[in-house]
């Protein structure tokens, strides 16, 4: 009970910031009477929003609710089907920055974490933050042997103000779903669930170092791509140290000009990249905002901050490259075959209908000049259209869809007459033909032969042991079938080594499955 009315407590406070803001339309999708809103409105006048976007609004509202806020708004920037694209746009450039703390709390911090005083490990650690922000700060220090460093250090007690937070988010995802029952489909509680885990995981820094490791590792022996290194030993649950990147942020085109880079050049980069993590390794930096990414001297494209990544299955990306080839090549019935081959629309769905639905929201974009093509607006709109086939929410193509939202802006802030798509439409129509082709399906179906055969042995013991349960149970079968049994029994046993004509069950029920096995394959391949 007191639960609740603290969180009807904090729904009010939560109002009052909505209403200051002019962006009260959040509590209309909660269900909320429209008088409600306008007794607000008249009650509390918003400060300065006029000429600002819903989006806009909505998202300073958030900046002065707090961190947890803050990120969940970042986190709802990947919702399009539940917020709109505009306002998923607009929210998607929250910017997550707050006051730094005490460097006294920095030093007390890395002294619990490190089992040394600060001054032990490093030889200078600048005391102002080069960033603060919801969930740590960073501060640039140099390390005894001389290597410069930054130190990413976490907020205290962020743990304990996080778990107050969702725990309120989950009190009001589960009364959207009880009041709301249009909005089940859309699984606000799965919403905060995949936030609280998102949340969880930032909060321990070393799955963020565990990530940059994994990129770099993808990334070995590709000259383009800086992935700075992690000093384990200086890193634990609070505390993240790796290499210093000295570079000029991607968005500063004119410094990049300035430096002799050329901003096309950078852009066919950014997207190379970005294609390999998405298609290639199936691992993705899902935080590709101007502050994250360096372009250092050379034209080395450097990323940092890996506390936010996604990961795509060999399906998800087959899926994926069929649906975005098929929409730009404008073959529209197949991008709705792809869409039920993959399970996301219901068979009883009419795949006539989802076909013009998809030419509906593809031919308007599509027909734009090729630099102003978005394909994240595409998925976007892909994605609000859902509720009329039923097709569940994807949290993987959602946060990869907010990625590409951010990355597109990137690309037409280093070259407006290039789009980004074009320039890796190759490389998708490659990696295609290298595991769509026909010798990769054979190959495909070479590997599922064989893992069935492997498997084999296990079933007919499976069945053998199945038989001889039905026989203790009195249920009678062939005598053949009888005797074959009791022949592999005593084979086992050393009483006998006679097997029945044919082979006996095993080998008979192996050549039966596998050459079976062997017939689907092949029939998958044509």
């Amino acid at each position: 009970m007191f639960a609740g009315l603290t969180h009807a407590v904090r729904i009010a406070r939560m109002a009052v910031t909505l209403a200051r803001h002019d962006a009260l339309f959040p509590l209309t999708l909660l269900g909320a009477p429209r008088w409600i809103e306008r007794t607000l409105i008249r009650l509390i006048p918003p400060r300065a929003a006029r000429g600002r976007r819903p989006g806009q609004r909505l998202a300073a509202a958030l900046q002065a609710l707090g961190p947890s806020f803050i990120k969940f708004g970042q986190s709802l920037a990947t919702r399009s089907d539940l917020i709109g694209e505009d306002v998923a746009r607009d929210l998607s450039e929250l910017q997550d920055k707050l006051p730094p703390f005490a460097f006294s709390h920095v030093r007390e911090i890395i002294g619990l974490e490190l089992d040394h005083p600060i001054d032990e490990i490093f030889e200078s650690f600048d005391h102002r933050p080069v960033a603060a922000a919801s969930i740590a700060q960073v501060h640039f220090a140099e390390l005894k042997s001389g290597e410069p460093v930054a130190v990413k250090v976490l907020r205290p007690d962020i743990a304990r103000a996080f778990a107050r937070d969702i725990a309120f988010f989950r009190w009001l995802a589960r009364r959207i779903e009880r009041f709301q029952p249009d909005y089940r489909r859309l699984k606000p509680v799965e919403v905060v669930e995949t936030f609280a885990h998102m949340v969880t995981l930032e909060m321990d820094l070393r799955y963020e170092a565990a990530a940059a490791s994994e990129l770099a590792e993808n990334f070995a022996g590709d000259a383009r791509v800086h992935i700075p290194k992690i000093y384990w030993t200086h890193t634990g649950h609070s505390v993240l140290t790796l290499e210093r990147i000295e570079g000029i942020a991607v968005d500063e085109v004119e410094r990049l000009r300035a430096s002799g880079l050329d901003p096309r050049e950078v852009l066919t980069t950014a997207s190379s990249v970005f294609f390999t993590q998405v298609f290639r390794d199936g691992f993705f930096h899902a935080d590709l905002h101007p502050g994250n990414i360096f372009i250092e001297s050379d034209g080395t494209f450097a990323l940092v901050d890996f506390g936010i990544t996604g990961r795509l299955d060999r399906e998800t990306r087959y899926y994926l490259a069929d649906m975005l080839l098929g929409f730009l090549q404008r073959d529209y019935r197949r991008v709705a075959e792809v869409h039920f081959e993959a399970g996301y629309i219901p068979a009883d769905q009419s795949i006539d209908a989802f076909t013009q639905a998809c030419r509906s929201i593809a031919e308007p974009i599509l027909g734009l000049p090729m630099n102003q093509i978005s394909v994240a607006r595409l998925l976007g709109q892909l994605f609000q259209i859902t509720e009329t086939f039923e097709m569940e929410a994807q949290p993987q193509l959602l946060l990869l869809q907010k990625s590409m939202l951010v990355a597109e802006g990137i690309g037409r802030r280093l070259d407006p007459s290039v789009n980004m798509w074009e320039l890796t439409r190759p490389l998708i129509e490659d990696w295609m033909r290298a595991h769509r082709g026909p010798e990769a399906r054979l190959r495909d179906a070479a590997g599922e032969v064989g893992a069935s055969v492997s498997r084999l042995p296990g079933l007919l013991t499976d069945l053998e042991r199945a038989v001889r349960d039905m026989i203790s149970h009195g249920i009678r079968l062939h005598p053949e079938t009888v005797a074959r049994l009791r022949g592999a029994d005593g084979a086992k046993d050393g009483r006998s080594t006679h097997r029945a004509p044919g082979g006996g069950l095993t080998l008979g029920l192996a050549l039966g499955l596998s050459a079976a096995a062997l017939l689907l394959a092949l029939a998958a391949l044509f």
